[in-house]
């Protein structure tokens, strides 16, 4: 049985990703709301185990929304793997009151999330990750900033590389997962797109298809190429040495991760950050706030983290399709 919160504690964890201030926001108020005390903890588990522990109330939290990047700072933290760090937490967490935490961030922020509760402090996790790599949600905080920011630098390289007549290869982040490079394939009517999850490394097979796209007319090529496959640079040179077409690589990096979040990343963020008060409210834990098949549900963390999750064959191949 879930222990009864009476404060909550609220933290960000991995990468930062636009809406997270706004599930910030959300937790605050709605916990206030129901009567509860709020803690902000400072750079994730990192700032926990260094007890960097604020207190928050409403005002703490105004004129946030509409900023990127996170009002709590966020850091990795390796050493919360070893069972005697989980330990440290958990003791810091009774040291100050915190009997219940909202944990905002990725896979690797709910794996903690998992080891707190299990060891009797109330924790819920919000998925906040530009990656939108978790899979128990079809949404996770920061995704449609980050793919809206990218497709609107990709419209710009095009335009310069139409201009120039030239191949462009654009390296967009994701770690692992090719969401982002998919949806810009798709809005930003790419001739290519590199997945981690489909792409078999034949350059040959894209080489040929640069080469039958120019013949057939084509002026330009637009290559997006996912982050978890990389080399994007030697990938140009390579290009360029075999086409004879002059080819270059943009590496759009960090700047997917920042700006004023969407009106989505907004809403929904606020959405989950409230529910997942709720949940703490309720006496849950060990639970992850989902937003699945149109609307907002929530997972056992364990649950949560043994699913796998894939590009969907169909987008995939609209993509290819589509590119033709």
């Amino acid at each position: 049985m879930a222990n009864e919160v009476k404060t909550i504690g609220v933290l960000t964890s991995g990468g930062d990703a636009p809406g997270m201030n706004a599930a910030i926001r959300a937790v605050v108020r709605t916990a206030i709301n129901k009567g509860l005390k709020v803690k902000g903890i400072m750079r994730g588990y990192a700032g926990l185990l260094q007890e960097e522990i604020i207190d928050m109330d409403s005002r703490s939290v105004s004129n946030i929304i509409y900023h990127g990047g996170t009002i709590l700072y966020t850091a990795r933290c390796l050493e919360f793997k070893e069972p005697e760090v989980q330990q440290t937490a958990a003791d810091i967490c009774r040291k100050h009151g915190i009997d219940g935490i909202v944990v905002i961030g990725g896979d690797g922020s709910f794996r903690g999330a998992g080891k707190l509760a299990a060891l009797g402090i109330n924790t819920i996790g919000v998925p906040g990750t530009i990656d939108l790599d978790i899979a128990c949600t079809d949404y996770t905080i920061g995704f449609d900033t980050a793919v809206n920011t990218a497709m609107e630098a990709i419209d710009k390289v095009r335009d310069t590389s139409t201009s120039h007549e030239r191949c462009s290869i654009i390296e967009v982040m994701g770690r692992n997962a090719g969401y982002i490079a998919l949806w810009c394939g798709i809005a930003n009517g790419a001739e290519d797109i590199l997945l981690p999850e489909r792409y078999n490394g034949d350059e040959q097979a894209l080489i040929n298809r640069i080469i039958a796209n120019r013949k057939s007319g084509k002026k330009h090529n637009i290559i997006i190429n996912a982050e978890g496959i990389g080399h994007s640079s030697s990938m140009a040179r390579r290009i360029e040495a075999a086409t004879g077409i002059e080819t270059r690589a943009t590496i759009l990096g960090y700047m997917q991760r920042g700006g004023t979040p969407t009106c989505k990343d907004r809403v929904y963020a606020s959405i989950m950050g409230a529910k997942a008060v709720e949940l703490l409210a309720d006496g849950k834990s060990n639970r992850l706030v989902a937003y699945k098949h149109g609307e907002f549900v929530d997972f056992d963390i364990q649950e949560a983290l043994q699913m796998k999750k894939d590009i969907p064959e169909d987008q995939y191949a609209i993509a290819q399709l589509l590119s033709k």
